[in-house]
């Protein structure tokens, strides 16, 4: 049977997409999906990132040492990228990303055989065609905890607006990796223009420097910050996604949480490349149409 082997990496968000884009290339070739969740991290020295796709309701093998390529999986990994690079798309057995944007090629890709499949491929244009099946793989396994459960029916019995902001260096930094508070501003305002007296739920890395950074309404603001750690990023994931509009953060964690929700007609507002500057953020293919860019 043909087969795609997907390395999972990066974090939680990155993994979803990684995921999602495997999941359809894998289903377009009635091939098995095989998720290699070793390889991808076992390098992460400096962020020490771990697979999280354990809480979502993903149901197919994890791979084994060998499909991993062990022993030796980096040497051997990196002729098979040798060797692939020298061949026309189609004929590669080891396809790795090529640049960030959207790339059509991946959505008739022929599998004969084994096909290592590594990158991130951000952008619901990878599996937009499976939009349901992907859904149904990536409900998220709910929280056990009274403390998420309450959280939870308080997002959804209010007016519910997700405010993701992540700090990618510190929150006085100049540091272009940080979302000017501008953008947020002018999004929450929008959001004041169109919705009658929503509730914000903060969530943050620096939810207090948030607080601090933006003027939002009194009486209309909740913090979201007990599930620390990375190991608990799926029920924040979770509770985001209850929320019924969104303002996210140049984060594919907040993407995520936007994309998941299941409340019709809401408004999600991102960043645009021209708040971001990096181009790591805004390329073709990341931000879907009907998503708000300020």
């Amino acid at each position: 049977m043909n087969k795609v082997i997907a390395r999972i990496k990066g974090g939680l968000g990155n993994q979803l997409f990684s995921f999602a884009a495997a999941r359809r290339l894998a289903l377009f070739n009635d091939a098995e999906l095989v998720i290699d969740d070793m390889t991808g991290f076992s390098r992460d020295h400096v962020y020490q990132r771990f697979y999280q796709l354990n809480n979502f309701n993903i149901h197919c093998r994890k791979a084994t040492p060998a499909e991993c390529l062990y022993p030796f999986e980096r040497y051997r990994r990196g002729f098979m990228k040798l060797i692939s690079r020298r061949k026309l798309f189609d004929s590669r057995r080891y396809l790795e990303q090529e640049g960030i944007a959207f790339d059509a090629r991946l959505l008739n890709r022929k599998v004969s055989g084994t096909l290592y499949l590594d990158g991130l491929w951000q952008s619901e244009g990878y599996f937009k065609d499976i939009e349901e099946t992907i859904r149904e793989d990536l409900q998220i396994i709910e929280p056990s905890d009274d403390l998420n459960n309450q959280m939870a029916q308080t997002i959804q019995d209010t007016l519910s607006v997700a405010l993701h902001v992540r700090w990618f260096s510190s929150p006085e930094s100049t540091d272009i990796h940080n979302v000017s508070g501008d953008y947020y501003q002018r999004a929450v305002d929008y959001m004041e223009a169109q919705l009658d007296q929503p509730h914000y739920f903060l969530f943050s890395d620096d939810p207090t420097a948030a607080r601090a950074k933006l003027k939002l309404p009194e009486g209309r603001v909740t913090i979201v910050f007990h599930n620390q750690g990375d190991e608990n990023a799926y029920a924040d994931l979770w509770l985001m996604s209850q929320c019924k509009h969104f303002i996210t953060a140049n984060s594919t964690f907040s993407w995520w949480g936007a994309w998941l929700s299941s409340f019709p007609a809401n408004i999600i507002i991102s960043p645009s490349f021209g708040n971001t500057v990096k181009s790591s953020w805004g390329f073709e293919g990341l931000i879907p149409d009907q998503w708000i860019e300020l």
